[in-house]
């Protein structure tokens, strides 16, 4: 059998990316779900996603989907997990590669987001959506979990100037618990991956809370030396 009739002779299935899209805002985190467009199951709740395109790798496919929702490029995305079980889309034989995506809320194109029917929910608001896409959610919570434990990369999430209390607020959403305020801040500041700004947020106080900013070089040149983000 040559190879045209090989490939030929084999079943063919639709590939697709779903994207876990996570924000912070207030306080919260938040996930960017829309009401689904297309039947099956038009008006349902879903996540972001697409078919990946004839040219495109699936990396490509789901960065084009979150820009094409979002407005944004070059933003923290990890490939979680493949999706394969025969009977998850009921609109055909759909295998789907999902991604978890970390933005800055206030960044985003929010009437792009909104043209697309896109929300943003906190974990406790999501309602049941189609498909497995509940099961990629609560998939990307454990490896996001995971990862920011090792990995600094919840200042994703944050803006560029941030306080102490915004940062330990980011990770006690991310782990669902409260964080005793002293020892996070000894731990944190025992990392010296931030650089400490002369400004401060007087939001809350008249006194204000001084500012700080991470500092990705001086992350890179520790990592090197042997430092071991854990937080």
């Amino acid at each position: 059998m040559n190879a045209a009739s090989f490939y030929a002779q084999a079943p063919k299935h639709l590939v697709a990316v779903d994207c876990i899209i996570f924000g912070f805002d207030e306080g919260k985190l938040k996930l960017l779900v829309m009401k689904r467009k297309v039947a099956p199951m038009a008006g349902e709740w879903s996540l972001v996603g697409g078919f990946v395109q004839s040219e495109e790798s699936t990396d490509e496919a789901a960065a084009r989907v979150l820009k094409h929702t979002t407005g944004l490029e070059n933003i923290y995305m990890d490939q979680l997990h493949c999706y394969g079980e025969v009977s998850r889309d009921t609109g055909a034989r759909v295998i789907s590669v999902a991604y978890y995506a970390l933005i800055r809320i206030k960044e985003h194109d929010l009437p792009l987001a909104q043209e697309h029917g896109a929300h943003w929910l906190e974990l406790h608001e999501i309602p049941a959506l189609i498909f497995d896409h509940n099961r990629m959610i609560n998939d990307a919570l454990v490896q996001l979990r995971n990862n920011a434990h090792f990995h600094p990369i919840g200042f994703e999430l944050l803006p560029e100037k941030f306080t102490l209390s915004q940062l330990r607020s980011l990770y006690e959403e991310i782990y669902q618990k409260t964080l005793d305020k002293r020892n996070f801040r000894k731990k944190i500041l025992s990392l010296d991956v931030m650089e400490k700004l002369e400004e401060k947020d007087k939001t809350s106080s008249k006194k204000g809370a001084h500012l700080y900013r991470f500092d990705p070089a001086r992350y890179e040149a520790l990592m090197r030396k042997g430092l071991v983000f854990e937080l």
